[in-house]
């Protein structure tokens, strides 16, 4: 249901919520490209699932063939040079769990204020003002950069340093990982669910080799819990 005649850059790591914003996208935008970011994260699996989920989307949905343009990647280093995050170091003496501050020690901070930048950087080079994130404060880990008030500060930012007027869609910012489950069953039926199921990384071990109901997966670190119990619901509805 294309109903927004303007181009749109989609934030797409390759994850469960950046492919369910990227269905939402395609379902849309006349036209749509998609950005992720290599930032030396423990779960890099992501990054190789990226180019197999696209794929996918343009051979299960032929609609959306030609509205699913240019992928790219971007370097984004720092996070790891910086490093203190679960999710930025090759230590496995430092667990994933609540660290002290009461933040899971999973959080990189400025992660997602990064993410913003670069993509918004990129799309001003391309001529797209509309970005789209996975970014949600209603069923998530507890960072405090996927808030619905960080993501309007950093727009507002964003729209004042590049002199332009962007529109940050987060289309998942107050549904559960229920609703998310059955978003992504609204836009594309079953076939998107269980492409879902089978090709998306939300492991933060970047676990391929167990597979659950909900999809591949350590079962264990906080994406798989949150990952599990919203499909545990969505599936019992």
């Amino acid at each position: 249901m294309t109903g927004i005649h303007s181009p749109a850059l989609v934030l797409f790591s390759g994850g469960q919520d950046s492919t369910t914003c990227l269905a939402w996208a395609l379902d849309r935008f006349s036209s749509v490209e998609t950005v992720g970011f290599d930032y030396g994260q423990r779960h890099a699996a992501e990054l190789a699932a990226r180019p197999i989920i696209l794929e996918r989307l343009r051979r299960l949905f032929p609609q959306w063939q030609a509205t699913l343009g240019e992928d790219h990647v971007l370097p984004l280093e720092v996070l790891r040079a910086i490093g203190g995050s679960a999710l930025t170091t090759s230590d496995p003496g430092l667990p994933i769990e609540t660290g002290a501050s009461g933040l899971p020690t999973t959080f990189v901070p400025g992660r997602n204020i990064l993410f913003l930048s670069a993509a918004a950087a990129l799309a001003w080079r391309l001529g797209i003002r509309h970005l789209v994130g996975g970014m949600c404060e209603t069923d998530y880990s507890g960072y405090p950069d996927c808030r619905d008030e960080t993501i309007k500060a950093v727009g507002r930012a964003l729209d004042l340093g590049m002199d332009a007027q962007f529109t940050i869609h987060t289309p998942l910012m107050h549904l559960d990982k229920k609703a998310t489950w059955s978003l992504a069953e609204e836009i594309g039926g079953s076939a998107l669910v269980e492409l879902i199921i089978g090709e998306t990384v939300t492991c933060y071990e970047g676990c391929r080799t167990v597979r659950h109901p909900w999809g591949c997966g350590c079962g264990i670190c906080p994406a798989c819990e949150l990952r599990a119990r919203g499909f545990e619901r969505y599936a019992a509805r």
